[in-house]
């Protein structure tokens, strides 16, 4: 299995706070089954001076855990107006594929949310991948989420964590029926509350959804 969405690089963000943090998370993820970890650190455009100013603080973390080799670098790009002109944005884009995670701001929704996504897909050639999809229930009514859902070549990811709540579990498990392009993460940030837990969407999860989430991401990753 591929992990896409996960806060695994230690002291980049409120992810994991160290290099051991880092590493009993990657334990339990491959104790969960989990063969491939896409490390996906949270960028605020606001937050930094730049992207590269960004790689660069990335890659640290990366060689402070040692470079494994069953993981990529990626990010969770928060959408923020302007966004998709940043310079370099593409490079925020999974490693070797032309995938990039997105999320939107917890914030009422507004038309160019939508617009800076199909901007970064139009400009720079990236599938984007819509963060946790199924969170955005306290922000968009039901019309803004359904235009959320409409968007053409993005692809939705939802948090394992979906299966806990009735409301989240209802609204994915429409979207794997109706055959979205759906992926999986756990958004797991520590080894506490929000830990690995791929084991609960082994269990809850019927096996076929699983497998065509895995060969969705295998057909964009290089």
């Amino acid at each position: 299995m591929i992990e896409a969405h996960i806060h695994v690089l230690p002291g980049i963000d409120d992810g994991s706070d160290s290099v051991e943090t880092s590493r009993k998370m990657m334990e339990i993820l491959h104790q969960q089954g989990v063969d491939q970890i896409i490390a996906t650190p949270h960028f605020y455009a606001h937050r930094e001076k730049d992207i590269e100013t960004y790689l660069a603080k990335r890659q640290a973390a990366y060689d402070a855990l040692g470079r494994p080799e069953n993981m990529r670098l990626g990010a969770e790009v928060r959408i923020e107006q302007g966004v998709s002109q940043l310079p370099g944005i593409e490079k925020l884009a999974f490693q070797g594929s032309d995938l990039i995670l997105m999320e939107f701001p917890y914030a009422k929704f507004a038309p160019w949310m939508i617009e800076e996504i199909y901007n970064v897909a139009d400009f720079y050639g990236l599938t984007p991948i819509v963060a946790h999809v199924h969170r955005y229930f306290d922000f968009f009514t039901s019309d803004q989420l359904k235009r959320v859902l409409s968007m053409n070549g993005v692809i939705f990811q939802a948090n394992n964590e979906y299966l806990e709540t009735h409301k989240e579990r209802k609204l994915i498990k429409g979207l794997m029926k109706d055959g979205y392009p759906l992926v999986f993460g756990s958004d797991a940030h520590n080894l506490k509350e929000r830990r690995p837990n791929w084991d609960l969407l082994v269990k809850k999860t019927k096996s076929v959804y699983i497998e065509e989430a895995m060969e969705l991401l295998k057909r964009h990753l290089n």
